[in-house]
């Protein structure tokens, strides 16, 4: 493990910036196939989201049973992301709701393209 110096660690935390969470969860209402297609739409606006650079980290969630259904870390202040999250597709049917979390973090982070450890990603 990388040893880690009380100056590097001030030097890094003034780069932080504010960040939104949206944590996106199910409701009852959420049953496939009969929601399938409202979930792609879901998805083509995340994707048009990242493409616009408004959410910079989208994480399906693939674990069941729960309600959690992903986890986005949005670029804007928490009252813009309500806006975009209140004409989502899904939230708008009325499949998902959301809660926003407000956090800080350091610009250039990102997921590494394969997992090292754990699982075999592809």
């Amino acid at each position: 493990m990388a040893t880690i110096t009380d100056e590097y660690m001030r030097e890094r935390l003034v780069h932080t910036r504010p960040y939104t969470v949206v944590l996106l969860r199910r409701t009852a209402t959420y049953r496939r196939p009969e929601v399938d297609a409202i979930v792609w739409e879901h998805g083509r606006r995340n994707f048009s989201l990242r493409a616009d650079g408004d959410l910079a980290v989208v994480l399906p969630v693939t674990s069941e049973p729960g309600d959690l259904a992903g986890i986005g870390i949005f670029t804007g202040m928490p009252e813009e992301v309500a806006l975009l999250m209140d004409a989502d597709p899904g939230v708008v049917a009325g499949i998902f709701t959301y809660e926003i979390v407000s956090v800080r973090g350091f610009p250039g982070d990102g997921l590494p393209a394969r997992a090292d450890r754990g699982a075999d990603a592809t």
